[in-house]
Parts: structure tokens; sequence; C-alpha cells
């Protein structure tokens, strides 16, 4: 990772002066830089790192990096981990023009190394991506989301990138076709049990409050503890909540009412058991790859997520 930052920045140099301005801002805020560590891990469990793996990893990091510019214009988000987004210290427009300027250089990356397999793999993860985006957006507006939806949604905005990591990474380093699904099966099922965990959080009391966040209920989104809750509650108590969401989803105490009807509704206990299906699923799909540290750090990954606090 160290060797890794020095070349993904070359990758971004410009002679427009705005242009670098934002994207050291962005390089200065980056988060834990998970997806390019699952590149590395997975090509060093499947054999070794090569050139071809820091292109990998370029490749996912900036496309991961120009959804999220997208994703906070979209959503009209002002705020990324503590930092001011983009949009909110420029305006929506030139942020569309970076994110596209992060996908046109990932594209010129894989371009310019001939790595049109990497290319397939990733441009596959964003076209998902994209669509999980819309499902959400659509659903949320009808609030029929089913479990059999939520999956499909997770899988699309979180898993799919996720899982291209690790099958890129595989395949960086040349590994067989039977390695490279195995690490391909990892990343997705991580990646769902990533965004479970995820939305946990909402339901969860947040250190500074003391209460549940009910970002996803402010934003109409309706994931697994309360599709659950929902779908195992009487007909009134359905009809009640589902007034709440639609009407009062951005007031404290309708937020307060709702997390709790999830929680005495046995979906948190549900979602937690799914969380740890998958993260199960995660460790069988690479039982059969030979031990090694990279392994045993993919595997501790998996623990790190079932106990993580953000």
């Amino acid at each position: 990772m160290k060797a890794f930052e020095p070349y993904f920045k070359k990758q971004l140099k410009s002679p427009n002066l705005l242009l670098t301005i934002i994207t050291n801002y962005i390089l200065r805020n980056k988060g834990k830089q998970m997806r390019p560590t699952l590149v590395f891990l997975s090509a060093l469990a499947s054999g070794r790192i090569t050139d071809r793996s820091y292109v990998a990893a370029t490749l996912i990091e900036l496309l991961h990096t120009a959804t999220l510019v997208h994703d906070d214009v979209v959503d009209e988000t002002y705020q990324r981990r503590g930092q001011f987004s983009v949009n909110a210290i420029w305006n929506s427009k030139i942020a569309v023009l970076v994110g596209d300027y992060f996908l046109a250089r990932g594209l010129g990356v894989a371009l310019e190394s001939n790595s049109f397999d990497m290319l397939r793999i990733v441009s596959k993860a964003v076209k998902e991506i994209s669509e999980g985006e819309l499902v959400q957006i659509e659903r949320a507006r009808k609030l029929d989301i089913t479990e059999q939806v939520y999956y499909e949604i997770i899988y699309k905005k979180t898993a799919s990138l996720i899982s291209a990591c690790t099958e890129a990474g595989a395949v960086s380093a040349g590994a067989p076709a039977e390695t490279v699904e195995q690490m391909r099966l990892f990343g997705e099922y991580l990646g769902i049990a990533f965004q479970i965990r995820d939305d946990l959080f909402d339901y969860e009391d947040t250190w500074l409050t003391g209460k549940p966040s009910g970002n996803d209920i402010k934003e109409r989104k309706l994931t697994l503890p309360l599709i659950y809750a929902l779908t195992n509650a009487s007909a009134e108590n359905r009809r009640q909540i589902m007034k709440l969401i639609r009407n009062h989803n951005t007031e404290s105490r309708a937020i307060a009412t709702i997390t709790a009807f999830a929680r005495d509704n046995g979906g948190i206990q549900y979602t937690t058991q799914a969380m740890n299906r998958y993260s199960d699923m995660a460790r069988q799909a690479i039982a059969g790859i030979a031990d090694s540290p990279a392994k045993q750090s993919l595997l501790a990954l998996v623990e790190y997520n079932n106990s993580r606090k953000k």
C-alpha cells in the first residue's frame, strides 16, 4: 500500500490547476482504502502481486471514487467521512465533471496497460452499481422492498465492486479459473455481509446522541431489519409503521418508534444472523485456497466487519 499511493497519484496528474486542487483534496480525505487492499491481498493469496495488481487496484479505486463523488451529488450530501464533499465546496457541476474525470482516468489506465480483462470485470461492477441505485430509488418511492429485492440491491450497490476487487486481484496474479471464481465469491459474500453490517448501524445507538441515527429511515430506505419486522408484524402494526415512514420519516419521535418496532419484532436478531451466514459463506468460499498470511488477513477482514463500530 505504501508503494501503491505514489503510483495512484501519478495516474491523476493533470495540467489543470482546479482539477489538481480538487484531486489533492479528495486524496487527503481518502478512507480505509479497503478496496485496493483487497486487490493486493487477493493477488497474494492467489499467487503473487504483479504490476497488473497495481493496475487493478488503481482502476477500482478510481472508479469507486468517481461513484462516491457522483453519489454525493445525487443524494445532495454535503459531508463525507466528516469532511465537506466536493459538491459542497465547489458545486454540483464541478463535482460531476471531476467524477467523470476519475472514470475516464480509470478507463485510460486499463487501456494504457492493455488490461482489457480488468476493464471487463470492473465495468460490469460499475454497471451493477448504477442499476442498484436506480432500483433503490424506485423502490423507496413505492416502499415495497421485499427481502429478495433488498439482497438484489445490496449485491449491486456494494458486493459487486468488492467481488470485482477480489476477482481482479486473483486475475492479476495469473491464478487458474477455479481460484479466480473462489476469490470472486469470497468478495461477493464479504460485500453482502459488509452492507448488512452498515444497515444495522442505523438501528444502533450512536455515541454522539445515544439514539439510533435513523439515516436510512429519513431517506425512506427499507433495509433488512425493518423488512423482516414488517413481514412478521400484524396488519394493523404494519399500517401504522408504514404511515410513519411515509409521512413522518424525518421526525425524531417517529424514528425512535420505527427502530423500536424493528428491534421488538426480531429485525435486529434476524439481520445479525444473516450477516453471520454470509460471513460463513465468505470463509467457506476460500477454504480450498492454500493457507498463507494473505489468506489469514482476508479471513481477519471478515471478523473485523462483524465487530466494527463504524
